[in-house]
């Protein structure tokens, strides 16, 4: 069975989340089974094009420019470039990620004979973005139910907000993202911060509401704030009391810089499903998230942390993690629930099997056909 993976946006939770699943998918018995193929647009900035090579090193790979806002000549290209790849392939799977990919793959699996199977993960719908206006929220949503009605398809949400959305717009399953535990686990040392140190790690961009994490930062001097990363809405940092780290381009840094906080606080506007605050529970930190989907999948109020609207919310989630007996509590609670729901080894193997699933069907369906036709 030949799968191939078209990604728009390989950068951020994307990326780790790519990193795994070529980990499992070059596992020689799964070789036997499966062969992988990537189809990807390098364009993110916090991502270093020689680590994507070596990230994709034993599997075949072609890089295609893909931009993420409409392009008609960029967008066609595109569209010619994956036709050609496809038609090499000759795929039995394609699996397309991110709603420019959803767009641009739908079209182009059009032109295949014989057609492919067509997943589509959005990882995020881009009609969830508040960093737009009503009618460009429409518009996306009428981009999502068209393509899905007439490019057919079947959507894999990674989380459960995003099946409930998947479910409205077409058929849909689901397949939450997954992390890899025991490579995470390893960075979980004890921490004893002489203030309170709050942090998130990500792209920093309108979706992560930097200028909210700024204000909150604003809020409670009296504690650290940390931003892993780097982005183009830097300059909504402003608060004295924020370190920003830069780009790590080794993921093991990310992870030492997340358990070296006493707090992980996702300020996301919205969301797919997000790793980072993943990876944060795998090293036992308590998550203060905003009540958005994607948020609300992973972070289990009064359990492995606090859900909030306002700010003014804060004050009494900061003092109850104060104290470090229920950090130490709520993020063990954390961990649990990240080995029984986003273990990538159990996610991906279910991955795995959908594939087959739709594969083995469709066979049998065209054995079918075919005999009755004779």
């Amino acid at each position: 069975m030949k799968v191939v993976h078209i990604i728009e946006a390989l950068g951020g939770g994307i990326y780790t989340y790519f990193e795994d699943l070529t980990h499992h998918f070059e596992n020689d018995t799964i070789l036997q089974k499966v062969q992988t193929f990537i189809l990807y647009s390098d364009n993110r900035k916090e991502i270093d094009p020689e680590k994507v090579s070596q990230l994709f090193s034993t599997i075949p790979t072609v890089k295609i420019e893909m931009k993420r806002q409409i392009n008609f000549i960029s967008d066609l290209s595109a569209i010619n470039k994956l036709v050609r790849e496809l038609q090499k392939i000759k795929p039995d799977v394609v699996h397309l990620h991110s709603s420019k990919a959803g767009v641009l793959g739908r079209i182009a699996c059009s032109f295949l004979t014989p057609k492919p199977i067509v997943f589509y993960t959005p990882h995020g719908y881009a009609f969830l973005r508040t960093d737009i206006s009503p009618i460009a929220k429409k518009g996306y949503w009428y981009i999502e139910k068209f393509f899905q009605k007439f490019f057919g398809g079947i959507t894999i949400a990674c989380g459960d907000s995003e099946f409930e959305l998947a479910k409205q717009l077409g058929k849909a399953e689901m397949i939450r993202n997954g992390i890899d535990i025991s490579d995470i686990e390893k960075y979980s040392q004890a921490v004893n911060n002489p203030k309170l140190t709050i942090g998130i790690a990500g792209r920093i961009t309108a979706a992560r509401n930097p200028r909210q994490f700024n204000a909150i930062a604003l809020e409670f001097p009296e504690y650290q704030f940390l931003w892993i990363g780097d982005g183009e809405e830097r300059n909504q940092i402003t608060a004295p009391n924020i370190k920003i780290t830069g780009w790590f381009l080794e993921k093991k840094q990310v992870y030492e810089q997340i358990n070296a906080l006493d707090i992980y606080l996702q300020t996301s506007l919205w969301e797919g499903l997000p790793i980072a605050v993943l990876e944060a529970m795998v090293l036992q930190k308590p998550v203060i998230a905003t009540k958005i989907n994607g948020n609300k999948d992973t972070v289990v109020q009064k359990e492995t942390g606090f859900l909030y609207q306002e700010i003014s919310e804060l004050s009494s989630y900061f003092k109850i993690l104060e104290d470090s007996k229920i950090r130490a509590q709520l993020g063990n609670n954390a961990k649990t629930r990240c080995k029984d729901l986003f273990d990538k080894a159990k996610n991906f193997t279910a991955l795995q099997e959908l594939y087959e699933r739709y594969f083995f069907a469709a066979a049998k369906h065209f054995q079918k056909s075919k005999t009755k036709s004779h």
